[in-house]
């Protein structure tokens, strides 16, 4: 499978990309002198990755450059043809817009341009996004990727710049280790399913570890014997029968002498309300009678007058006459006062006869129903014999939840002793596949390391070793090494430009090794020639040339300053038919999208 052309409903915005069978160039000309400093210039040779990524039935991200500036693609349908196996053709229809309905059109000849083409007439359209991973996957027929869907090979198939930090570990695979590590197993030629296994063993293990952790918890911290909670349970239900047989004995003449009970118990309270409120009535009463006798008003103005000529003051005239108005008003206002208290002591006298009739109404009511309930000792003996019956209720209901945690727990302890086990034997099975593969030259794995090895030498002309080898809890790591002249790991492969060199070896080194096999063809390297000299960039080419000679479609981006000198009488370092794009800092026109930058 290879790629065939990219194109979108927009030419005058982004030209169609024709891909070529052998090696493609995607070439970056820095023209402005003022941009040759720059370590990014904004061109598009990134971009083009990003968009095959698209192509190729990528989850929409916000962060992706079509959705992050979406007024400007929000318009964008791209096309991707696609060459199969078969030597047919495949084109997938993908809108920027509505990117989660795919479309696809299989036809017999490349380099088509569909763009015009009615949506009615694709062999199938506006397919949801999940069912047209799922035909996309069968199309492209990739079976040496199985059980895995096609999409988890395409992080070592679309290197950008950022996917040169780590050989194996790509920036796509964020998850775990367990989700790339048995995909990467599988590619090297190991049982990935031991690995894949041992994994789902560990996270087996790890949940049943915590679950019982959480018992434990919830247990207070302290746990106890299963056998002495069983003890304590038993004896504690014992008595609890016991106890219950004594409740059934008494005899209360069943429910009517406890609804007895309750009645005269309402009566003693309905009483004792009763006696409080005519004891306020009472008071108020009290001080209504005191309020009447304090309202006489005593004063004479005869007897004052007299008085006051025994003598010889003059008590006559006006002043005679104000003490009479204010008498006069006083008297007004006092029978006034007196009329209301009248009242309300007629009220409190009727309210005082209506609750001693109810008094000795209930009174004669209680002393009947006391004499029905004359074992008053035998009440007390219920209460308490009921009283202790609850706290027994309430210890075997505690004792019976301890007693079902320390049996789940005891579960969990012989699942996870299993579980451990089984996490054991698979660790030993993946140690003896590791060493099997590792020591059988025939292997496939023996065959990438060797073609990893070879690419390196033959560029930088030194030996790299490719290693993988299960750690004490039996995951598999793996390393890509560069060797010193007596075979030994240097740090040489932690710079920049010499693990950018390991990463396009393993990449070459894996399409090379399944060649056989119903696999990708294709590969894309950004950047390619970066930091490297012109020698080592030279013998690269070469391997990159001889690579696509046996087959593969190795497609490479570079900016002209990273292409190797040469002398005039050597020749271009690419041909005409090999440089797919040429890309430059002159104006929107030299973009991949004829556009601002954004």
């Amino acid at each position: 499978m290879k790629l065939s052309r990219l194109y979108s409903n927009k030419p005058d915005l982004f030209e169609p990309v024709e891909f070529v069978q052998g090696l493609n160039v995607v070439m970056a000309e820095i023209r402005l002198p003022e941009n040759r400093s720059k370590d990014t210039h904004n061109l598009g040779k990134t971009t083009l990755g990003r968009l095959l990524d698209f192509g190729f039935l990528a989850k929409r991200d916000p962060k992706f450059f079509l959705f992050k500036h979406i007024d400007l693609f929000q318009d964008f349908i791209f096309f991707l043809e696609i060459e199969l196996e078969d030597a047919s053709f495949v084109t997938i229809r993908r809108g920027v817009e509505e990117a989660t309905k795919i479309s696809f059109k299989r036809h017999a000849a490349g380099h088509q341009d569909l763009s015009a083409l009615p949506l009615a007439e694709w062999d199938h359209q506006d397919m949801p996004f999940e069912r047209a991973r799922d035909l996309l996957d069968g199309l492209l027929d990739w079976r040496a990727l199985k059980p895995w869907g096609f999409r988890k090979g395409l992080g070592y198939l679309l290197r950008s710049q950022d996917d040169f930090r780590d050989v194996f570990h790509l920036r796509k695979f964020a998850a775990a280790h367990s989700d790339w590590k048995p995909f990467l197993a599988h590619i090297l030629g190991f049982d990935a399913q031991l690995v894949a296994q041992h994994y789902e063993k560990e996270k087996q293990l790890t949940e049943k570890q915590s679950t019982a952790q959480t018992i434990k918890n919830e247990l207070g911290g302290s746990i106890e014997d299963i056998s002495k909670i069983e003890g304590i349970l038993l004896l504690k239900q014992k008595e609890a029968e016991k106890k219950q047989k004594l409740l059934d004995a008494f005899d209360f003449r069943a429910q009517d002498k406890h609804s007895t009970k309750q009645l005269v118990d309402d009566i003693d309270e309905r009483i004792a309300a009763l006696n409080a409120e005519r004891y306020s009535l009472n008071q108020n009463k009290k001080k209504i009678i005191t309020s009447l006798e304090e309202d006489q008003i005593l004063f004479n103005p005869d007897e004052a007058q007299r008085l006051f000529e025994e003598v010889g003051v003059l008590f006559n005239g006006q002043i005679k006459k104000d003490f009479q108005q204010l008498i006069a008003f006083n008297r007004a206002i006092t029978d006034e006062r007196q009329g209301y208290l009248q009242e309300e002591r007629v009220e409190v006298e009727a309210e005082l006869k209506r609750i001693n009739t109810e008094l000795n109404t209930l009174g004669k009511k209680r002393s009947e129903m006391l004499s029905f309930l004359s074992g008053t000792d035998i009440f007390g003996k219920y209460k308490q014999v009921s009283d202790e019956m609850v706290t027994l209720r309430a210890d075997i209901t505690s004792l019976e939840r301890q007693r079902g945690f320390l049996h789940r727990l005891q579960g969990l302890r012989t699942e996870i002793r299993a579980l451990t086990e089984e996490r054991g034997h698979l660790q030993t099975q993946i140690e003896a596949n590791v060493e099997k593969q590792n020591s059988d030259q025939n292997s496939l794995f023996s065959a990438i390391r060797v073609f990893f090895s070879e690419i390196v030498e033959e560029v930088i002309d030194r030996k790299a070793l490719l290693s993988v080898s299960p750690n004490q809890v039996g995951h598999l790591e793996f390393k890509a090494e560069i060797l010193d002249e007596s075979g030994n790991a240097t740090s040489a492969d932690l710079g920049h430009t010499y693990r950018k060199l390991l990463c396009i070896a393993f990449d070459l080194a894996i399409l090379r090794a399944h060649l056989d096999d119903k696999f990708p063809r294709f590969v894309y390297h950004d950047g390619v020639f970066e930091s490297l000299d012109d020698r080592k960039k030279e013998n690269l080419l070469i391997v990159i040339r001889r690579y696509a000679e046996m087959g593969l479609q190795p497609i490479i981006t570079l900016i002209d300053s990273d292409v190797p000198a040469r002398a005039a009488d050597e020749g271009a370092v690419f041909s005409a038919d090999e440089v797919i794009i040429t890309l430059h800092d002159e104006g929107q026109h030299g973009r991949l999208f004829k556009m601002k930058a954004w």
